[in-house]
């Protein structure tokens, strides 16, 4: 499971995300993407080295990264909410404002359990491998799935438009947008609060992220995947929805046996299926033909 798990975060640090932070606006996101490779090429380097305090140092540079990423993400709300004055950050929906704002902040909780897990240090107490899996989990179902749903959700409201016919005609769309926007960043958030307060928890929030990804992907796949200008742009946007109608079955499956003792497949089995695909049908596919959308960045 290791290796397969390294494989996966090596992926989703040298390629899903800087692809994704391309669609985020701003002058501070443009320059630490600009930065990115060299942390994230130490980090990634770390993962194939034996654990201990040098490969844990080489992870170090990424966690600084994703803290700067985090502290522009605190920045990017604090002048959407009107507590400094406005920048440059584009107007958007408040729930897309939300999950752009999850996006940003969340590859820290992923940094900071890549270093420990690189050190051997049982951060809180957490074995190495559930160390390891959160480094996956937080830069896929906190970096990528919250972008993508914010992303969906300002195609929803550019959808809708501002007569009062077609916001009746659309309400139902605006309904999903709405519940993926603010469901995959707390869905997320409730996650980790289950690793600290238990598996009834973290139940719930797998309950409540596969809602706002099922709603993402859905609405995804009826209103994005048609409106790409070629058949390969369709084709990973239809890949990406298609695929969280499984993993996300397979994540509540696994929650529940947590929770409740009935059978689910083991973690390995999870990595192995439910990463996988997130990381690569998911993330990689959705990030690529949101690219080639060459829509404004969100």
């Amino acid at each position: 499971m290791t290796v397969l798990v390294h494989a996966v975060v090596s992926m989703v640090l040298l390629a899903v995300v800087p692809i994704g932070l391309g669609l985020v606006a701003g002058p501070g996101v443009a320059a630490l993407r600009r930065a990115w490779w060299v942390p994230a090429g130490l980090a990634v380097l770390s993962l194939w080295l034996p654990r201990g305090p040098v490969t844990g140092a080489l992870a170090l540079p990424y966690l600084v990264l994703t803290a700067v990423l985090a502290a522009l993400a605190g920045h990017r709300a604090l002048v959407e909410t009107g507590l400094v004055p406005r920048g440059s950050a584009p107007h958007l929906p408040r729930p897309a404002q939300v999950a752009v704002w999850t996006a940003l902040a969340t590859p820290l909780i992923g940094g900071s359990a890549l270093v420990a897990e690189r050190c051997g240090y049982l951060l809180f107490g957490f074995e190495l491998d559930v160390l390891a899996l959160t480094v996956a989990h937080f830069h896929v179902a906190g970096f990528t799935a919250a972008l993508v749903a914010a992303l969906v959700a300002r195609d929803a409201a550019a959808r809708q438009g501002a007569a009062r016919e077609a916001v009746a005609r659309e309400g139902g769309r605006g309904v999903l947008a709405t519940s993926a926007a603010l469901c995959v960043p707390a869905g997320t958030l409730v996650v980790l609060a289950g690793f600290f307060l238990g598996d009834d928890v973290e139940l719930t929030g797998a309950v409540v992220l596969t809602a706002g990804m099922w709603a993402a992907g859905w609405l995804l796949w009826r209103d994005v995947r048609p409106a790409a200008p070629d058949r390969r742009t369709r084709a990973l946007l239809a890949t990406s929805s298609a695929v969280l109608t499984v993993t996300m079955a397979l994540a509540l499956s696994w929650a529940l046996g947590e929770a409740t003792g009935l059978p689910h497949l083991p973690v390995t089995w999870m990595a192995a299926t439910h990463g996988v695909a997130n990381a690569v049908g998911f993330g990689w596919c959705g990030v690529l033909g949101w690219r080639r959308l060459r829509v404004p960045a969100i």
